[in-house]
């Protein structure tokens, strides 16, 4: 714990894969007493009542009923990133607590990776990468060979922020591009990175060669893509997931990437994470596994943190809140 005059905030810890950011501790410690998950289970009575805020990193602290009971004074919480899937908002908001996230903040790092991972899949990278350094290799094959990336289509699933970026990068590579979304952009904005509106999501997959999910995580959305999804898709096409490993039906895509139905796919994020260590998606060459690392710049993670902090110095002074989540 830091300075008990400041308003207390709970967050996960500050060591392990959870734990806050060390570079961010000092600032946060300027405007907040820190109180770790630890601390609060070793002493509920006499800290439950300080904490005003939850701050969350990496998904943690988990917020259950249990724990919201235990924090009478708790006024917000804010969880960084864009999905909120991880959080119970109707829970959350029976109690009459705020929510707040960060999606500015993690829109343009999360759209490079996405083209990140697509170039990498279709030109082969870790695939040659290896061939590279294999102590085998005597020779490098004139037929080893990927698929173009300009003037090939992609079809974009979630025109959100992410997507929009995803198609701002797509448009410098000459890419035709299609999307897929719950509500159909403005005519200006379509315009202005070359899209094309595709009311059903069938239409896009078959007519693309690079598909990107995107979108949120949400109970009409999980297993968005499965097996008769891919096999709607081109022999050839390469399947790119920076939204949520959920969206994809796991075992239908190993099936699909086994048998030749697709050519490749990307991934950034899978279910669970990190994969069990035999999982077949691990032993396939034509796979990219990345450990979910969309928004993992030093410049992402600091604007989050002071997104956060704003929020929350918002929530406790009566202010309207940046980015506050809205429970509908």
């Amino acid at each position: 714990m830091g300075d008990q005059d400041l308003p207390g905030v709970l967050v996960s810890g500050f060591e392990g894969p959870s734990g806050i950011c060390k570079d961010h501790v000092g600032e946060l410690q300027k405007h907040f007493n820190l109180i770790t998950m630890h601390e609060l289970l070793e002493n509920k009575t006499q800290l439950g009542p300080k904490i005003q805020a939850v701050y969350i990193w990496n998904r943690e602290p988990a917020i259950n009923q249990e724990l919201l009971q235990s924090l009478p004074a708790l006024k917000i919480v804010a969880s960084p990133g864009a999905g909120l899937d991880h959080l119970d908002l109707k829970l959350i908001h029976s109690f009459g607590v705020k929510v707040a996230n960060t999606p500015q903040a993690v829109s343009s790092p999360t759209a490079d990776m996405g083209m990140a991972l697509l170039l990498a899949a279709a030109r082969r990278v870790v695939e040659g990468h290896q061939l590279t350094i294999s102590p085998d290799t005597e020779s490098f094959s004139a037929n080893w060979m990927g698929e173009e990336v300009t003037g090939s289509t992609l079809g974009i699933v979630g025109m959100g922020s992410i997507g929009y970026k995803v198609a701002q990068r797509a448009r410098a590579f000459e890419m035709k591009i299609l999307y897929h979304n719950r509500k159909r952009r403005k005519l200006e904005e379509e315009e202005a990175v070359g899209a094309t509106y595709c009311d059903k999501l069938d239409e896009l997959l078959q007519q693309s060669d690079f598909v990107m999910l995107a979108v949120s995580l949400t109970p009409q959305t999980q297993r968005l893509i499965g097996r008769r999804e891919l096999r709607l898709m081109k022999p050839t096409a390469i399947l790119v997931n920076i939204g949520r490993g959920l969206l994809l039906d796991q075992d239908a895509l190993v099936e699909a990437l086994q048998t030749g139905v697709i050519r490749a796919a990307a991934l950034d994020v899978s279910h669970p994470e990190p994969l069990p260590r035999d999982h077949p998606l691990l032993k396939l060459k034509n796979v990219t596994l990345t450990p979910h690392i969309g928004s993992a710049t030093h410049q992402a993670r600091r604007q989050m943190m002071e997104n956060l902090v704003g929020s929350i110095l918002a929530s406790l002074n009566g202010l309207p809140i940046p980015n506050e989540v809205l429970f509908k």
